[in-house]
């Protein structure tokens, strides 16, 4: 599956107001590390000015995705109730496995650990990982009215141009997979942001840890005005 991997300018102020978590272990709601200043999740914003900059507008991605998707947009005031639907189902599903799942608006951001997702350097999916991905897939899929954007970002070691490429590749790793499992790619966008929008520090392991990671953020496909 042949994508356009693009690397954006990150000098943009992100707005961490709105999200709300809930630990991947309990299913309980909690304050996100977003929230206190930790930056998970930010990358909604971002991904929202990725969009943004490779179409022209969102009005006529939305219309590109419904005609590729073969799909209907989410109609009036019922996009909360379906992401509500959609993010219920997700938690549930995903509950123990260590992925996060994040609500930011009417978005819904699953982070996935590098450690977790990935062996160390690696670009192939833990075969342990596959379970996840399947419940993921079979969610996504019930839930087609959405853009699936999977980012893919590093910790800050080794050079940049390394970093950059191990993020796309992980990300098309991840996207490849759903793929394999029946989700339309006329759904997906891939790309990879390096060591860019760290999440936490890089001077600590455990910070490299979190920053080390694969997003998938589901944008809701709604009607446009004329």
């Amino acid at each position: 599956m042949k994508r356009q991997i693009t690397a954006l300018s990150l000098a943009t102020l992100i707005s961490l107001s709105g999200c709300t978590t809930y630990d991947a272990y309990t299913g309980e709601q909690k304050t996100s590390s977003a929230a206190k200043g930790a930056g998970i999740g930010a990358g909604t914003s971002l991904l929202l000015s990725y969009l943004s900059n490779r179409n022209k507008s969102s009005k006529e991605r939305n219309k590109r995705m419904l005609q590729a998707a073969g799909i209907g947009a989410i109609v009036g005031g019922g996009v909360g109730y379906y992401m509500d639907t959609q993010e219920a189902k997700l938690r549930k599903q995903l509950r123990g496995t260590g992925v996060s799942v994040q609500r930011d608006g009417n978005n819904i951001n699953l982070i996935m650990p590098g450690n977790i997702t990935f062996v160390t350097d690696g670009r192939n999916l833990n075969s342990k990982f596959y379970n996840v991905l399947d419940s993921v897939a079979l969610v996504v899929k019930e839930y087609n009215k959405t853009t699936i954007v999977v980012a893919g970002y590093t910790d800050s070691t080794g050079s940049h141009s390394y970093n950059q490429k191990l993020s796309e590749d992980r990300a098309t790793s991840v996207a490849d997979f759903l793929v394999n499992k029946k989700v339309n790619p006329a759904r997906l966008e891939v790309v990879g942001f390096g060591e860019k929008n760290p999440v936490a520090s890089n001077k600590s392991k455990k910070g490299r840890s979190l920053n080390r990671r694969v997003e998938i953020t589901l944008f809701p496909i709604t009607e446009q005005p004329q």
